[in-house]
């Protein structure tokens, strides 16, 4: 079986801008913005990378863990299976 492979990335780069007027509100201590990220915006955007791929016939999803954490990094591998008839379901 041949297997050819191409790497595609989709950087995303979290920002939080915070006004000089509120650098002292209690309601911004920590990292509250990237715990919203981190449950609540991450998430769903997986998600809807493994529904859309699912939605074509042949092509598969899985995540591959790289020994990277979660929080910086989620690779998804990609795959398009063709079988040996040609019928390419």
């Amino acid at each position: 079986m041949e297997r050819r492979e191409k790497t595609f990335n989709l950087r995303l780069s979290l920002v939080a801008e915070i006004p000089d007027a509120r650098i002292d509100d209690d309601a911004l201590e920590g990292e509250a913005w990237l715990d919203e990220w981190e449950t609540a915006i991450k998430p769903g955007l997986v998600r809807a990378v493994f529904a859309h791929v699912r939605g074509f016939p042949g092509w598969e999803a899985r995540i591959r863990n790289r020994g990277i954490p979660a929080s910086d990094e989620i690779e998804i591998v990609v795959t398009r299976r063709f079988d040996a008839a040609g019928t390419d379901a």
